[in-house]
């Protein structure tokens, strides 16, 4: 296909592969919940109680029964507590929440070892080739559902297909509790009828931007020819084309093949002053060079990310040369980026700072004399 200049391949679905992801249901409050039954059936919510904290302080998530009245992940604490005055406010205690998840990545292993952590409650598994020997996709996610609640009497919701994108979408369809399976032959029907604020990486003001072009759900994005797509939004243009024709060719990667390695923070109250960021990026640098330290890695690209006050999300990224191994450089080009990039006035919610590119440390040049004086 080609547009002036420009030529563009039609892409091909790869459909030999069956992914898994498997999403925990409310996962922190459901841990609380297990850890103390009374609870059960209430409107649980992970966080201080605005009361105790001055209005301060944010949603981590909360139980289904909270969110029937509008209580979500990422919302004010006190907000929440208008919405939900009933709502049982618990504070987190991610500690726990870390031995937990681990007991469920443990499981995940019994199936298979093609295991991609995309957080703790989260994870995408590629079962094409398994442990049980299995050639059903769907029988292995109603087994590891099966599985978990068996061992640690959590439910999580499972999608699978034929790729991540898909999959990840499916886990979604049907929670909690939920089981949903979108083969090759499905796979356009579903996409088509999915609004387009569901599909990956499309914020809020690229959705205003997309009804501004008629664009409301899958279908009107596939009737855009991929030059358009890529003239109007880039490279996310050029994602979303392959997308909505049910192409995604990213691969589950392992934890220990991981190619970048990252931490974030989200802040109860958001940050205001310039010092405050500086201070923030410092402290996420140091966290970064430990991890790579304790892993014997570098990496050559620092990527920024920013969180304003109104949820858009902005990232930025320096590509060197050379490997960036301490935590001065590090912190030294995460603040580069930042004063490029970032907007005070905005008040920041999260920043996250990553090094990715990575390769392990084979072996360090040490400076030797030549010759003994």
């Amino acid at each position: 296909m080609q547009y002036g200049l420009l030529t563009f391949n039609e892409p091909k679905r790869d459909v030999s592969r069956k992914i898994i992801h498997i999403d925990m249901d409310a996962f922190y409050a459901s841990v609380e919940i297990r850890e103390n039954p009374s609870l059960q059936g209430k409107p649980v919510i992970i966080a201080r109680h605005p009361k105790d904290t001055y209005g301060r302080g944010v949603v981590t998530t909360a139980s289904y029964e909270a969110r029937k009245y509008g209580v979500h992940s990422a919302m004010p604490a006190q907000k929440a507590y208008e919405l939900c005055p009933q709502g049982i406010f618990v504070p987190g205690r991610h500690e726990l929440y870390r031995q937990v998840s681990e007991e469920i990545y443990a499981i995940f292993k019994h199936y298979t070892n093609l295991i991609q952590k995309v957080s703790v409650d989260e994870a995408f598994l590629d079962v094409t080739e398994n442990h049980l020997g299995l050639r059903s996709a769907t029988l292995l996610a109603q087994k590891i559902q099966h599985h978990i609640y068996e061992k640690l009497e959590l439910t999580c919701s499972a999608g699978v297909s034929y790729n991540k994108f898909i999959a990840k979408l499916a886990s979604d369809y049907q929670k909690p509790k939920g089981l949903t399976t979108i083969e090759p032959s499905m796979a356009q029907d579903f996409l088509w009828q999915l609004p387009i604020k569901d599909f990956y990486g499309v914020g809020k003001k690229t959705v205003e931007r997309m009804h501004e072009l008629d664009i409301y759900d899958g279908k009107d994005l596939y009737q855009r020819s991929e030059y358009d797509l890529v003239q109007l939004f880039g490279k996310m243009g050029r994602s979303l084309y392959r997308k909505v024709r049910g192409i995604d060719d990213s691969p589950v990667i392992n934890e220990r093949d991981r190619k970048s390695c990252g931490k974030e923070h989200t802040f109860g109250r958001s940050l205001t002053r310039e010092e405050q960021v500086i201070q923030e990026l410092r402290q996420l640098s140091k966290s970064v060079i430990q991890a790579l330290k304790k892993h014997q890695s570098h990496g050559k690209t620092v990527v920024l990310k920013i969180r304003y006050n109104d949820f858009e999300t902005i990232t930025k990224r320096k590509t060197f040369p050379n490997y960036i191994k301490e935590e001065e450089e590090l912190f030294r080009v995460a603040q580069d980026i930042w004063e490029d990039v970032g907007n005070m006035e905005r008040g920041i919610r999260l920043l996250g700072v990553t090094l990715t590119g990575l390769d392990p440390i084979l072996y360090e040049n040490l400076k030797l004399p030549l010759w003994e004086t």
